[in-house]
């Protein structure tokens, strides 16, 4: 049975976004209100680096519409990258310990207190129905060389009440003698692989463009980082990793994946984002994916607004069927 389809993108306070599209002089508070005029999902990446304060997370749920719905990106150190104290709330602090170069440790302490903030945050999505998902993007030192999966049982039961999707940054857990493995675990527990669009090249901090699965009955993930391989294993910055135009033939073929795994589901809906973020370079491909959407299938629902002269689809679709 297929589900809902949601684009948007990864952040809606790019800085990139900022300078080249949304409309010049339009004050912070007045983005996230008009990215929902337009999109009906986001992923929010600036809880990966600090916690929000409850009465943002409230504004959030009330400047957008019903049906608008959020992924949230659990902090860095629940994903196991780099974390320092400053980057975690004072109320945690006395559960914090470091290692010599003053890295934080994640401890089970440490990592059910964040959770449990964590999810009192975020409440007021929940409350209005706007929390979709959390996602954990686990840092590239996460490998079958050196962890089990194991390792993330606690966690995955301290968020069992919110579907929850799994971003692996190390090729090693989807390679032919570990991918069953990996696959059998995530569905056990009813969690979402997330899927990626992702640079060519073996590098192992590339994970493949060939994988196409659904692992949990709810929720389908796909997130699409562009094609520059020099640049995402090169660069420095966020533009210069993700920088990329996604041609028509290129978002076709990911519409075609997207279907594939919007009718493996059995209830809930396939998130699509996109985080090939330079400049406008996400939004755009959003607003194209969806013309082709529209173009390509009977089964769309929504509204149609102006972005930068083109025609766009509001970013919900049933995605049913496609020709």
């Amino acid at each position: 049975m297929a589900g809902r389809v949601v684009i948007g993108t990864s952040s809606w306070a790019d800085e990139g976004f900022v300078r080249e599209w949304y409309p010049r002089g339009l004050p912070s508070r007045e983005r996230l209100a008009y990215y929902s005029k337009y999109f009906a999902g986001v992923e929010v990446n600036s809880t990966f680096y600090r916690l929000p304060s409850l009465a943002a997370v409230k504004r959030w749920a009330t400047v957008t519409p019903t049906g608008f719905t959020f992924d949230v990106k659990l902090h860095r150190a629940l994903s196991r990258h780099v974390a320092y104290p400053s980057s975690l709330p004072a109320s945690l602090q006395r559960w914090i310990t470091t290692d010599a170069s003053g890295r934080v440790l994640l401890t089970r302490r440490l990592q059910d207190a964040l959770l449990d903030d964590f999810l009192t945050i975020l409440e007021p999505l929940r409350q209005a129905g706007k929390l979709s998902s959390l996602l954990l993007q686990l840092a590239p030192s996460f490998s079958p060389g050196d962890n089990q999966l194991s390792e993330l049982d606690s966690l995955i039961g301290r968020v069992s009440d919110v579907p929850l999707a799994i971003e692996f940054r190390h090729r090693a857990w989807v390679h032919q003698s570990t991918l069953q493995r990996t696959l059998t675990y995530l569905a056990d527990r009813d969690v979402a692989l997330v899927c990626v669009d992702a640079p060519p090249g073996e590098h192992h901090t590339i994970m493949p463009s060939n994988l196409t699965v659904v692992t949990s009955q709810g929720l389908a993930y796909l997130r699409a980082h562009g094609r520059n391989t020099h640049g995402y294993l090169e660069g420095r910055t966020v533009a210069e990793r993700f920088a990329y135009r996604y041609s028509d033939v290129e978002l076709t073929q990911i519409i075609e994946r997207v279907a594939r795994m919007n009718a493996a589901l059995r209830r809930g809906e396939t998130r699509v984002m996109l985080n090939n973020n330079r400049g406008r370079d996400a939004p755009d491909a959003a607003v194209r994916m969806l013309e082709l959407m529209r173009a390509q299938t009977t089964a769309i629902t929504g509204a149609r607004s102006s972005i930068g002269g083109q025609q766009a689809l509001r970013a919900t679709a049933g995605l049913e069927r496609i020709a």
